[in-house]
């Protein structure tokens, strides 16, 4: 099964939407949330970009994936995260 790592800050409404559309999914992939502000490199990294999707791969490495629509739900947004090598089925 995939694992999701979503860069997010506290207060993000666009971290808490896309949070609450990927646990949403049927079947949810694994996801595990890292604020930002609680790591002095997170936050200059990501600064105000998040909210920022990666995928973790068997290996422990870390694909960022492009930016996702927050008009993406449902089948749409199963159908960005397979296209991308991220379906929770994966």
């Amino acid at each position: 099964m995939a694992t999701l790592r979503l860069y997010t800050r506290a207060g993000c409404c666009l971290c808490e939407g896309l949070a609450e559309r990927l646990r949403a999914l049927d079947p949810a992939p694994v996801l595990e949330l890292v604020d930002v502000d609680g790591d002095s490199a997170l936050q200059a990294r990501y600064g105000l970009e998040v909210p920022v999707l990666a995928l973790l791969d068997a290996e422990g490495g870390l694909l960022e994936l492009p930016r996702v629509s927050p008009r993406l739900a449902g089948d749409q947004l199963q159908s960005w995260l397979s296209r991308h090598g991220a379906s929770p089925a994966a």
